[in-house]
């Protein structure tokens, strides 16, 4: 029983770190094209709002640029 219980808090503990890296890579990116773009209230939101990444994704993919050939 002390092997599951191991193993289910090792667990736990991947699922964070894996979350707050997710969260972390998204929240960089919407954070520097918020910052360029000089949208504060994003920036505002996508700072203290945690929300596993989805708010900086709706922000990247609503307000992403596209490339002229």
């Amino acid at each position: 029983m002390d092997f599951i219980n191991n193993f289910s808090n090792l667990h736990l503990l991947v699922t964070i770190i894996v979350c707050i890296v997710w969260e972390l890579i998204w929240k960089g990116f919407a954070l520097w094209r918020a910052a360029k773009n000089n949208h504060i209230v994003w920036f505002i939101c996508i700072i203290f709002f945690n929300t596993l990444g989805v708010l900086p994704i709706i922000y990247l993919f609503s307000n992403r640029t596209r490339k002229m050939q």
